[in-house]
């Protein structure tokens, strides 16, 4: 429904530019109505003036299956009596039904006129249902300004016995800037890590996220604490909603389906660190990922990328100049891609997110 003041608007517009040589129905569709809308609008009679929309002035007949006044009091009635006070429209109707042969109205208009009552609230001793937000959005433009992490076990050397590896990946270059495997999971292993990647980095004095589940050891006291020493910013994924951490679920997956992964078990501790030590150096220095396109990690973490996809690209060039008849369009595209966002949130703007200065 549009406003009286809004169609006043449009008409205005419409006038204007008529004035000025502009046809009916072209200036009508630059405003997304018709000609016939705008005539309807506009008072012929009296010369000027918009006619406002009449459909909220019209009477409307009470609907004959409506409610009476006498049932919405019986439906509140039914609902306020104590041993129906934990119980939701569903058990009541039924109730009703089945001990007193009673038939008010259906659940939907129980509920309806809950509602309207402000009477539709969680009932009973069960926590109500919560609505939780997305984690907030980050963007991240250059490396060592968001990472993520988390632990996963790995098979030890018998059945039912696990090892723990801690990984920490930059969401940028996607480059592994720390790890370490633990016998145990504890938070104090967690914080000793986290310190020794960020020095190890240098970035202590630099704006950073760290981004991680909800589990235990992330969110201790003795993690939180050392993040708030380390000037380090918390995001934390929803409860139960493993999406919210894709970078590090996907290096998971990498690294458990690489071939050479020992799926029978690590014999020990130290096999299970020297298995990871190479399997970094590998992912860091040889592994082209398909997401910063396909230059390794390490290469998009020193800012090497953007030179070697220029090479790239020219060389594409000169083959489809050697043969053109391979290509029926385009080479393929080999610029660089853009930052990397961490839960990016979409709205009818486009991408919110929470900027990170440099």
């Amino acid at each position: 429904m549009i406003s009286a003041s809004d169609r006043e608007t449009a008409v205005k517009l419409i006038d204007e530019a008529r004035a000025n040589g502009a046809r009916l129905e072209p200036a009508c569709r630059e405003l997304g109505i018709t000609p016939r809308t705008y005539q309807r609008w506009k008072r012929v009679d009296e010369g000027s003036g918009v006619k406002a929309d009449q459909r909220p002035l019209t009477p409307r007949p009470t609907p004959p299956n409506a409610l009476t006044t006498e049932e919405k009091a019986a439906i509140l009635e039914a609902c306020h009596r104590p041993e129906h006070a934990d119980l939701p429209p569903a058990q009541i109707v039924a109730r009703l039904a089945d001990e007193e042969g009673i038939y008010i109205a259906s659940e939907s208009s129980f509920y309806r006129v809950l509602r309207a009552n402000a009477e539709q609230r969680h009932r009973g001793r069960a926590k109500a249902p919560i609505r939780r937000k997305r984690p907030t959005s980050y963007r991240a433009d250059q490396p060592n300004t968001v990472w993520s992490w988390d632990i996963t076990w790995i098979p030890g050397p018998a059945k039912g016995i696990f090892l723990y590896l801690f990984m920490i990946i930059d969401i940028y270059s996607r480059k592994i800037v720390g790890w370490e495997v633990h016998e145990n999971e504890t938070g104090a292993a967690a914080a000793a890590l986290l310190e020794q990647t960020v020095l190890a980095e240098g970035c202590l004095t630099r704006p950073l996220v760290l981004h991680s589940d909800n589990g235990s050891p992330l969110k201790g006291a003795t993690m939180l604490e050392t993040m708030r020493r380390l000037q380090i910013e918390t995001s934390f994924s929803r409860p139960r909603v493993s999406n919210d951490n894709p970078y590090s679920e996907a290096l998971f997956r990498t690294c458990k389906y690489v071939p050479s992964f020992p799926s029978r078990g690590f014999s020990g501790l130290k096999d299970a660190r020297t298995w990871v030590a190479n399997f970094v150096q590998w992912y860091n220095h040889h592994h082209r990922h398909s997401s910063i396109k396909y230059v390794t990690p390490q290469q998009r973490h020193l800012g090497l990328d953007q030179e070697i996809l220029e090479e790239r690209q020219k060389l594409y060039e000169k083959a489809k100049e050697r043969n053109p008849q391979r290509w029926s369009g385009e080479t393929r595209d080999w610029s660089p891609v853009g930052p990397a966002w961490l839960n990016p949130e979409l709205d009818s703007q486009g991408v919110q997110d929470k900027e990170l200065s440099k």
